[in-house]
């Protein structure tokens, strides 16, 4: 029901357990070519030989005995439910996701599809970029909490020989005041503390459907960077790129409809004072749609303002490690000038009862003007669109790009979090 609500047509509906039996050949292809190991070490063992980066006592055995015990799991035998099917990847990895991952594990409880044919069943990780490429799936938007795993997913492809998959990544969507969880979502329904599913105060698509959401305005929305323009910080990343290069990604990561945007990315790039500030020297912070770096010397005037950054690139960071997620626009003459638009309430008080004279509760304040630089898909914005701009929220354009000595305007859009202004 919610795909049809979306607009998305779609074939047929398959599920990885159709695929049982050709994950299952490749499991054993892969023993052959001794590209795994089926592995008896303890549970709390194996996740401490990960930690420390420690070869397995099993990943040397012969291919004969891994075929062996690979038997054991398949019939689901004693011996069978204390192993599992490991790839030999790199141990020493810096990312965990790549020391030898667990490909099968033997589990004889019943399956909810399949019943008990089967003994074994392949991790996510291992079904996922098989699956998705016999389906023929060409562009795959995994959240970003998978960023980690990423290289695990192209590394199994490469390993079973199938076709390669781009991989797309989208931040997690949060919202305020309610739960994502359908764990806790379900516990609502079954208390009876809604009237469903679609109830309209449920964070689901027919919830908000039902709140009066344009399914459009879901789908097409653009997201865009913005940087505001006082007293923003130059960073210089040392081995950044000499020659800018653009790379084309998703307008919207999840939403393929909305089309592709170009990010330009350049040796110099600019962040807010505000971020900068928030910066400690050495720290490793993540540069939003590019990937993490580290702030080597961090630069201030007299009056403790960061004046200049320079730092070096980390790809092999993760996101989860850092505490600083920020935006930031390249260093070059494509950038748009911006103003931002805060509309307040027309009086401080919030209802009027009997009081005949609103002077004295006028809102002095009712319109904020804010400086700043968008990047250059901006250029592209029409009239009446409307786009999120990451971590600003969400604006209308009211005045689409003319010249580059004209801002573009933009109309924060009302949401409940807005309160009076005080006069």
């Amino acid at each position: 029901m919610d795909i049809a609500t979306l607009g998305i047509k779609y074939e047929k509906i398959t599920y990885t357990s159709d695929y049982f039996p050709n994950l299952m050949e490749m499991a054993e292809k892969l023993i052959k070519k001794g590209k795994t190991c089926v592995d008896d070490t303890p549970k709390e063992q194996m996740r401490y030989e990960r930690e420390k980066k420690i070869e397995s006592k099993c990943r040397n055995q012969s291919v004969d005995e891994n075929l062996k015990l690979w038997n054991e799991m398949v019939l689901g035998t004693e011996k069978g439910v204390q192993c599992c099917l490991r790839g030999k990847l790199d141990i020493t990895d810096n990312n965990g996701s790549m020391r030898d991952p667990t490909y099968y594990r033997c589990n004889p409880i019943p399956h909810h599809r399949v019943g008990s044919k089967y003994k074994i069943y392949p991790t996510y990780d291992f079904a996922c970029p098989f699956v998705d490429s016999i389906e023929g799936i060409t562009h795959a938007l995994r959240s970003s909490e998978y960023h980690d795993r990423n290289p695990h997913y192209s590394r199994i492809q490469e390993e079973i020989g199938v076709r390669k998959v781009h991989l797309y990544e989208f931040s997690r969507l949060n919202m305020v005041y309610t739960v994502l969880s359908k764990r806790k979502l379900l516990w609502f329904v079954e208390k009876n503390k809604v009237n469903g599913w679609d109830d309209a105060c449920f964070p689901t698509v027919q919830g908000i459907v039902r709140r009066g959401l344009q399914i459009q305005a879901l789908i097409h929305f653009i997201l865009d960077q913005v940087i505001l323009e006082e007293n923003r910080v130059l960073l210089t990343l040392l081995d950044g790129p000499h020659k800018p290069f653009v790379r084309v990604i998703p307008k919207h990561k999840k939403y393929v409809a909305a089309g592709d945007k170009s990010i330009a990315f350049t040796k110099k790039i600019w962040i807010e004072q505000a971020d900068a500030k928030a910066i400690s020297p050495n720290e490793e912070i993540t540069l939003m749609d590019w990937g993490n770096a580290i702030v080597r010397e961090i630069k201030k005037d007299k009056n403790r303002n960061v004046t200049d950054l320079i730092g070096v690139l980390h790809p092999e960071g993760s996101f989860k490690t850092t505490k600083l997620k920020l935006t930031w626009l390249p260093h070059t003459n494509e950038l748009v000038p911006l103003t931002l638009v805060e509309f307040g309430y027309l009086i401080t008080k919030k209802k009027m009862k009997k009081e005949k004279d609103f002077i004295p509760v006028l809102n002095r304040d009712t319109k904020k003007e804010i400086g700043g630089v968008g990047d250059s898909n901006m250029r592209r914005l029409k009239c009446g669109d409307i786009l999120q701009l990451e971590r600003k929220g969400y604006f209308r354009c009211d005045v689409p790009f003319i010249t580059p000595s004209k801002p573009i305007v933009l109309f924060a859009v009302p949401d409940s979090r807005q309160t009076a202004t005080t006069k």
